[in-house]
């Protein structure tokens, strides 16, 4: 399968299922299909990594599996592992006439194995994305765990075997960048650093996402987006959170984003009350 035929192929298609990539992204979610390799994409939160994904599977008819990341992640729900009650039951049923060695052939085969994300998207024959999400957020042994399938496309089985990949996913690995990923998994990836993107471009996506929103109150709302960006705020708004304000000034009928609207509608993009507080205090937004 050809994922896209060029980079500006990506673009359009992307802008088609959603998504606005400029011409880095396009280009790197291009050479991601046409060389088979997986795609690292790092930048802070909000800014679009995982959508991007998501955007390359609707623009693609692709189905996306996901595995997302958490301190503790191991290969049991990585990988596969076995079903070990259903394999009892198999045991116990054989009775004790059977030889451990039929009896070992019986429980380890497909009808006992669960599969988890990344060996689901290693066996599917249709078009996939693996969306390994926030792999920053799992410990560094289980980037070991990553370099098979990011390497060759295959998991290794102990009962069973080498699985290998007969159509190859397209990979995209996320990172917030709270740590250093190693340098092995870099390696086996291409590399795209997104941010947040300039007033005018999160304009565009804004009012792409949001066609009802008046272009006055858009930039109005862009531009209180950036002020609060650049305050030191455990949480800055992301791209997601702009929509949901201009979502939210829709449905309140508010034409202009004064003081007292930013005020009455802060909470939706700010979820800590300190935020809320050094906002009103730095914007010098009304007081409750």
């Amino acid at each position: 399968m050809t994922w896209f035929s060029s980079p500006d192929d990506a673009s359009a298609r992307l802008h088609e299922a959603g998504y606005l990539a400029d011409a880095a992204t396009a280009t790197t979610a291009y050479l991601a299909g046409a060389l088979e390799k997986p795609l690292l994409v790092e930048g802070p939160a909000g800014v679009g990594k995982t959508e991007l994904a998501k955007a390359v599977a609707r623009s693609t008819g692709a189905e996306l599996i996901r595995l997302q990341c958490y301190e503790g992640l191991d290969e049991a729900r990585a990988l596969y592992e076995w079903n070990y009650k259903k394999q009892l039951l198999r045991i116990q049923a054989s009775g004790a006439d059977q030889a451990w060695s039929e009896t070992h052939d019986d429980i380890f085969t497909d009808e006992f194995l669960l599969t988890r994300p990344l060996l689901t998207a290693i066996r599917r024959e249709e078009p996939t994305v693996l969306l390994i999400d926030e792999v920053d957020k799992t410990d560094v042994e289980v980037e070991g765990l990553l370099l098979e399938v990011l390497s060759d496309f295959q998991v290794t089985i102990p009962e069973l075997g080498t699985v290998s990949a007969t159509r190859r996913p397209f990979v995209v690995l996320t990172s917030n960048a709270t740590r250093e990923l190693s340098e092995a998994v870099k390696r086996r990836c291409l590399y795209l650093h997104l941010d947040y993107p300039d007033a005018e471009r999160e304009r565009e996506i804004v009012t792409s996402q949001v066609p009802g929103l008046d272009d006055a109150v858009a930039k109005q709302l862009v531009d209180v987006v950036a002020r609060m960006r650049e305050l030191e705020l455990k949480k800055a708004p992301s791209i997601a959170e702009s929509v949901d304000w201009a979502r939210t000034l829709i449905a309140l009928e508010i034409g202009d984003l004064d003081e007292a609207a930013i005020q009455r509608t802060l909470g939706v993009v700010l979820k800590h009350s300190s935020d809320q507080a050094r906002a009103v205090k730095e914007l010098r937004l009304a007081g409750k």
